[in-house]
């Protein structure tokens, strides 16, 4: 009597791993994406819900952006206008200018000469008739100062006024840059709340996927517990619940954006007829290629961090009877 030889197990060649874990993947992509266009209402609801959550947080982002580029178009012709006294003349305006460069107080020094004021003032619209009847330049010399970044703050600003005003040749100190650094404080407050606002509305889209995937899991119950009586393994199971949550945040994440843009096509018209009252241009930007970025690698982290967690808790309560 021949003895029985035991069954040798299926031994997979380590080359063939990558393959079939990718068309398991596969399989459980196809799958789920499936469930999604088998029930469009459902699908969309919860997709729309992730969207506007993901949008808002976008929204107030691309906001303070635009706002970012319309204060840096303020700050470059934000100066201190230091206007000398009417006896100073050209040798002592230009002297006071190199003494001033020397000092690190300063960006930069502009010197401004009453001929050059004199002939922009004529070039500003409704003031050429009103020079042409001045019989001499009244203008002094003018010097335009841009102050160092590492005077940012409001009490650097105030110590160089004062400095300047302490100056022999010196008649009046014009701060026009301490409205700027107060702009940015409200641009920096506006970043900080879409930051609150996007973990607060995160929380938000994690319970939403994190009870959808629940519903999904309940109403799969009895075929769940088939594949756990036949011996599926937990990761086998659990892989098209994820694949579900990242479709869900993946298309609610293409919601929030094109919701943002929707919103700034709508409101680009009224922001360039104010800009054209103002004789400039001013075209809003949406988000960028980094910023899309961030919004879809966001929203599928959060759909599938928002299913794991659900499919790990729930799945486990569910045995075999």
């Amino acid at each position: 009597m021949k003895a029985i030889r035991p069954m040798r197990r299926l031994q997979i060649p380590f080359g063939r791993l990558p393959g079939i874990w990718f068309a398991h993947h596969l399989q459980g992509a196809e799958s789920s994406l499936g469930r999604l266009r088998g029930a469009p209402l459902p699908t969309l609801m919860t997709v729309f819900v992730i969207g506007i959550a993901l949008a808002l947080p976008g929204a107030l982002y691309v906001l303070t952006r635009n706002l970012e580029r319309l204060g840096e178009g303020w700050e470059q012709t934000a100066a201190i206008s230091l206007f000398l006294k009417s006896e100073v003349g050209a040798d002592k305006a230009e002297a006071l200018a190199r003494r001033l460069a020397k000092g690190p107080e300063l960006e930069s020094i502009t010197l401004i000469p009453p001929e050059q004021a004199l002939e922009e003032l004529r070039a500003e619209s409704g003031f050429a008739e009103a020079v042409e009847q001045l019989e001499t330049n009244p203008l002094p010399y003018v010097l335009a100062l841009r102050p160092a970044q590492s005077l940012g703050d409001a009490a650097g600003l105030e110590g160089l006024r004062e400095l300047l005003t302490a100056l022999p040749e010196t008649d009046l100190v014009r701060m026009d840059t301490l409205w700027v650094r107060r702009f940015q404080g409200v641009v920096l407050l506006g970043e900080r709340a879409a930051q609150v606002l996007a973990s607060a509305l995160a929380l938000g889209v994690l319970l939403v996927i994190g009870n959808t995937i629940r519903l999904e899991i309940e109403s799969r119950r009895p075929e769940i517990v088939i594949m756990e009586t036949v011996g599926a393994t937990h990761a086998f199971i659990r892989r098209p619940f994820l694949w579900l949550g990242v479709w869900y945040g993946f298309l609610g994440g293409l919601i929030a954006w094109f919701l943002v843009s929707l919103a700034l096509l709508f409101i680009q018209g009224p922001v360039s007829r104010l800009a054209a009252l103002y004789q400039a241009d001013f075209v809003l930007v949406g988000l960028g290629p980094g910023a899309l970025a961030i919004l879809l690698g966001g929203s599928l982290a959060l759909g599938l961090a928002g299913s794991w967690i659900s499919v790990s808790r729930h799945l486990s309560a569910i045995e075999p009877g």
